[in-house]
């Protein structure tokens, strides 16, 4: 455990140092590259609060994600050009301000996984994952078809939008804001974790019947863990549209999905800075392969399976040299 303690810091260090190097180095992409692993993975940690403390193996938080991200695209819209989303039956107008931005979005795709969550969580295994893929690209198919904001083309933000004390513009201050964000929700996270309702949480997973046995409600602590994984999950979704200035339905897609729960298990399911490596090597693979090849995701596939095969704790379990925690 102190290893993997060591390990975290390090990860955590060398998230901060390298964009500060790149950055008196003045090198930009090498910062953006910082802020998107930043982003992606705090979708991860959203992912791994449902998966991997609360073995809900879900292929539709990809929705949340997007519902976060159509939040800032709706609002931002609106906001660059001076259009109202309503006037009736009162005023709603478009903002450019970050802090009201992650509030809807949060609200929202909460409310989403509430939804989402109180009809899957009547299923469990395949039924359950299917149940979550199919109210994913329900949402999908929704956004293709919805074209007040682009449809299918999705939905471009000519603005980045504000943050109190901050030019958002400046790649170094954008990432400083995102790798804050990231580092409090791991906190908390980490805090979930340790936590009376952490632990009734995987023991739900461990063993449901002696769960009920001891006066807890299994579906109830899932649900709230659910909704709280899908929150988590909609501010990253809100920081990725506003990094991207860019929304589109590929972001509720079940690919998107799917690369999630791919940083989650790279980088060991149910550990607290696995979505951190996770994101970094899918990131770092695609920058540094994409330009070689267009089917560098072979060789993420390869790399998933050695990890699936022979390191079941992931890549931080490896570098950490102990048994995975919930083989």
């Amino acid at each position: 455990m102190i290893r993997e303690t060591h390990l975290n810091a390090a990860i955590w260090l060398f998230l901060l140092i390298v964009p500060l190097a790149a950055w008196q180095m003045g090198e930009i992409y090498t910062i953006t590259l910082a802020t998107k692993i930043c982003v992606l993975a705090l979708a991860g940690v959203g992912l791994n609060i449902a998966l991997g403390l609360g073995g809900m193996i879900s292929l539709g938080h990809a929705a949340f994600f997007g519902i976060g991200g159509y939040a800032m695209g709706i609002l931002a819209s609106h906001a660059q050009s001076y259009a109202p989303i309503l006037e009736h039956p009162f005023l709603l107008e478009g903002t450019k301000s970050m802090p009201v931005i992650w509030l809807l979005a949060i609200i929202m795709s909460g409310l989403a996984a509430l939804a989402i969550g109180a009809l899957s969580l009547r299923t469990n295994g395949a039924y359950f994952i299917m149940i979550t893929l199919a109210f994913g690209q329900m949402l999908y198919f929704f956004a293709i078809s919805w074209p007040a904001y682009g449809g299918e083309d999705g939905l471009a933000i000519y603005v980045r939008n504000e943050f109190p004390g901050l030019n958002t513009l400046v790649p170094i201050q954008f990432f400083a804001l995102c790798f804050l964000i990231l580092t409090a929700v791991i906190f908390l996270s980490s805090r979930l974790e340790n936590s009376r309702f952490g632990m009734a949480l995987q023991a739900t997973r461990q063993n449901e019947t002696r769960t009920r046995t001891v006066g807890l409600t299994p579906y109830k602590i899932r649900l709230i863990a659910f909704v709280v994984s899908g929150m988590i999950c909609g501010l990253a979704g809100a920081l990725s549209a506003d990094l991207n200035r860019f929304v589109s339905p590929v972001m509720l897609s079940w690919h998107t999905s799917g690369e999630i729960m791919i940083f989650v298990i790279l980088g060991g399911t149910g550990r607290l800075f696995a979505p951190l490596v996770g994101a970094a090597i899918y990131i770092l693979l695609e920058h540094f392969l994409g330009g070689v090849s267009d089917y560098w995701q072979i060789f993420l596939g390869l790399l998933l399976l050695m990890v699936v095969l022979f390191a079941p704790g992931g890549v931080i379990g490896l570098l950490a040299k102990r048994e995975a925690a919930h083989d």
